[in-house]
């Protein structure tokens, strides 16, 4: 398989990684490391409040999650996040490219540290077909140079993705909003997952950048959820008090949820949320 080159490029304060292309891949705040630079990671983090929102914050022994798989790398910046604000969680990280993952050392200061991040080089699709290890919470975030989400994105890696989720877990994908796919692995995840899926709107940008909007979205499996809008509003308030994260977007349209906007979610009252049942898309120059 071919590979395409990796770069970085640095704009106003802000490193930017690229797969060959003017598509940015992932972003890093030179001053801010740990932090989420692009909104869609951060609105990726808003899982916490569905299912670890009580003890985000409180380092209770039943904290979620104790792992985390990543199906793509990227600039690191979920990987970072997670080890900064999430000690007790243990991540593997999968990635296609060795020099992401070269470029993510160098570059994006991912921390050197096997005990708490282990990175297999190889393909996402596959490894988590043949894997029989368990995951309280999988992301899936990983495209090609031309934002192309092929294998990652069909309902058997879905179907894998279920099978690799604890009673509690969740999967989080990032999703081109725009794209020609977009409802059809919309359908597919509402098929696999009985309806128990969550998309949030996509992102919009400045009129100038190119980005088509980055899509959110949760599946989940297990039981049946409900989170009233003042248990959001507080975990989403320690959350930003222990790592600065702002996720009052998410939290917004979480608290809107209905079933024509989120499908498998419905409003059990003025007050709850109940759940029922690529990569950056943008012009670094826009």
């Amino acid at each position: 398989m071919k590979q395409h080159s990796i770069e970085a490029s640095e704009e106003s304060g802000v490193r930017f990684l690229h797969f060959g292309s003017e598509w940015v891949q992932g972003a890093m705040r030179i001053a801010r490391p740990y932090a989420l630079e692009l909104e869609y990671t951060r609105e990726m983090m808003a899982c916490v409040l569905l299912r670890g929102y009580e003890s985000a914050y409180e380092g209770a022994d039943e904290g979620w999650p104790k792992n985390v798989l990543q199906i793509g790398l990227g600039a690191a910046s979920l990987t970072k996040f997670w080890y900064r604000y999430f000690p007790d969680a243990i991540q593997a990280i999968i990635e296609i490219n060795p020099a992401v993952v070269a470029m993510a050392y160098q570059s994006f200061k991912l921390p050197r540290d096997d005990e708490r991040i282990a990175i297999h080089v190889g393909d996402g699709v596959a490894w988590m077909s043949e894997s029989k290890q368990k995951f309280d919470c999988i992301m899936v975030d990983g495209y090609d140079q031309h934002a192309r989400f092929g294998a990652l994105g069909t309902a058997a890696f879905y179907r894998d993705c279920r099978a690799r989720l604890t009673r509690r877990g969740l999967l989080v994908l990032n999703l081109f909003g725009r794209s020609r796919g977009y409802r059809q692995q919309l359908d597919s995840l509402h098929e696999v997952f009985n309806n128990r899926v969550l998309a949030l709107p996509p992102i919009k940008s400045a009129p100038s950048a190119a980005d088509g909007g980055n899509a959110i979205v949760f599946a989940a499996v297990g039981d049946a959820m409900s989170i009233d809008s003042q248990t959001l509003r507080e975990g989403a308030a320690q959350l930003e008090k222990l790592s600065g994260l702002k996720l009052a977007r998410a939290v917004t349209h979480l608290e809107r949820a209905d079933g024509a906007a989120f499908g498998g979610y419905t409003k059990s009252n003025s007050s709850t949320v109940a759940v029922q049942g690529k990569k950056m898309a943008r012009n670094a120059r826009g």
